[in-house]
């Protein structure tokens, strides 16, 4: 029952992080569901749909279709979708209803490449794990699929692993992002997934360098080291101004940070830099990364857990996305410093810059 929550809502599942990773690669993406999942992801869990467009379907499975395993018709439908798309590859994306079934996902991938002749792309997601995991699998199978080639290495090139609005509060994050990173002299500035698409995957190789910034990139990153050579570092090097203004009243203070791992070292480390005497502890209900864990670090395994920490931590403040706060007993003031996660809540940043 540790994933039972009575006060928050539902954080986005693994099948929205896997969409989300790949929702601007040129791909068609097809969510293996009965059209449920689809309207969750579109609706809800996908903030690029305000303003953009995607290549996104549902298998529309119906109650045969999951007890027989018709994979043949899916296969067919996805054919009939390809055909004069002009888009580049398929997706086929796992859901509760092919993991109750077993569906053999590496058998659909087989027969959807001999079917299109284009290169595709399956991930086993299940609706039961966060979006996280949903992400890290779609990033490490689309480069595993398309970055293949060994090129020469180019010293102003860096590549962004990691990035998906799911994890920052703004949809510009990817022009953020590397903008922060020219500014620390880098020439070329590829985010993978979020201003940077196929062509820049397909020459992955050629970067000196990939910063991570988020825990969901970091299968990637260690995959290129291993293939290439290619060094990463976990760097978040973009926060919102709104939550590095209030940091300064921080300095000193017992503060806990909860977001994705990566973004709340950064928030750490700002506050570190503005007084090293400072206690700052991290939090997530996603992946904790242990080696990038200090101590007083911890993973948020439940929703009671959550409020034992912040009502028993004796934390002077909590940077943390607001609508954590629905879950704290009303009769207690904390003093919570907004840091929007569009994962917990679906809310994003009015202005970013």
């Amino acid at each position: 029952m540790k994933s039972l929550l009575k006060h928050l809502s539902p954080f986005a599942p693994d099948q929205s992080g896997a969409v989300s990773a790949l929702f601007e690669f040129g791909g068609l993406i097809v969510i293996c569901d009965a059209g449920g999942c689809t309207g969750n992801i579109c609706g809800f869990d996908e903030p690029r749909w305000f303003t953009s467009r995607g290549a996104v379907f549902s298998a529309g499975l119906r109650d045969m279709d999951a007890i027989l395993g018709r994979d043949d018709r899916l296969v067919a439908k996805l054919k009939d979708a390809m055909d004069g798309s002009g888009l580049a590859f398929s997706a086929i994306i796992g859901t509760p209803v092919p993991a109750i079934i077993a569906t053999d996902f590496k058998a659909l991938k087989r027969m959807a490449e001999k079917r299109t002749g284009l290169p595709a792309i399956t991930v086993a997601t299940t609706g039961t794990r966060h979006y996280d995991r949903g992400a890290s699998d779609a990033w490490l199978e689309l480069f595993k699929t398309f970055a293949t080639e060994k090129l020469e290495n180019d010293p102003g090139v860096v590549g962004v692993l990691g990035a998906s609005p799911l994890d920052f509060p703004a949809l510009n994050a990817g022009k953020l992002l590397s903008s922060a990173l020219k500014d620390d002299g880098w020439k070329t500035v590829n985010c993978y997934g979020m201003g940077a698409g196929l062509d820049a995957v397909k020459t992955a190789s050629a970067a000196a360098r990939n910063i991570v910034v988020s825990p969901a990139g970091l299968a990637t990153a260690k995959y290129l080291q291993k293939t290439f050579g290619t060094p990463y570092e976990v760097h978040c090097p973009w926060l919102p101004p709104q939550v590095l203004d209030a940091l300064p009243a921080l300095a000193g203070k017992k503060t806990l940070v909860i977001h994705q791992q990566f973004a709340a070292n950064a928030v750490r480390d700002a506050i570190l830099n503005l007084d090293s005497a400072s206690q700052v502890a991290v939090a997530s209900w996603f992946m904790m990364e242990p080696e990038f864990m200090h101590d007083g670090d911890f993973q948020i395994e439940s929703e009671e857990a959550f409020v034992e920490a912040i009502v028993n931590g004796g934390y002077d403040a909590v940077v943390c996305d607001s609508r954590l706060r629905t879950a704290l007993p009303r009769t207690q003031a904390f003093n919570i410093i907004d840091f929007p996660h569009f994962a917990v809540s679906g809310r994003l940043l009015d202005e970013v810059k």
